[in-house]
């Protein structure tokens, strides 16, 4: 299970949001937590990963259209993310019977669908994301 909010859904992708961490900018040593603290994220910004496994997508090509289709549409809604790390997962399969093809231009329309659907849902959610009680 990834750490965060899962932020929406939808039948075959799961957005998962997670707050970061303001020691994670600092690079004081004194402030970080433990000396085996590494910098995670150097910036404040949005940041956005895709995570395609292979029991979802069993070919590389078909992983690989899948993740151009997440980055693609990343710069599309960019502007109204929360700045947080953000993952987009693959969370069921697609259809083989229906989708023949590894790379079809059939399946990256239907991907690119679906996620049009799933950006603007994440977009909608607080711009404040947090995964602690009580937290920032």
């Amino acid at each position: 299970m990834l750490a965060g909010n899962v932020v929406a859904r939808t039948p075959h992708f799961a957005w998962h949001c997670a707050a970061i961490d303001a020691l994670s900018f600092s690079a004081d040593p004194a402030t970080r937590r433990s000396p085996s603290d590494q910098l995670l994220f150097v910036t404040r910004d949005v940041w956005l990963g895709a995570m395609v496994p292979k029991r979802w997508a069993k070919r590389a090509v078909t992983r690989n259209a899948i993740k151009r289709q997440i980055y693609s549409m990343s710069s599309d809604f960019e502007s109204v993310l929360a700045t947080a790390a953000h993952v987009v997962r693959l969370r069921a399969g697609f259809n083989r019977a229906q989708f023949a093809s590894a790379s079809s231009e059939v399946l990256k329309a239907a991907v690119r669908l679906e996620l049009q659907q799933l950006f603007a849902r994440a977009a909608m959610t607080p711009r404040a994301p947090n995964s602690r009680a009580g937290g920032a």
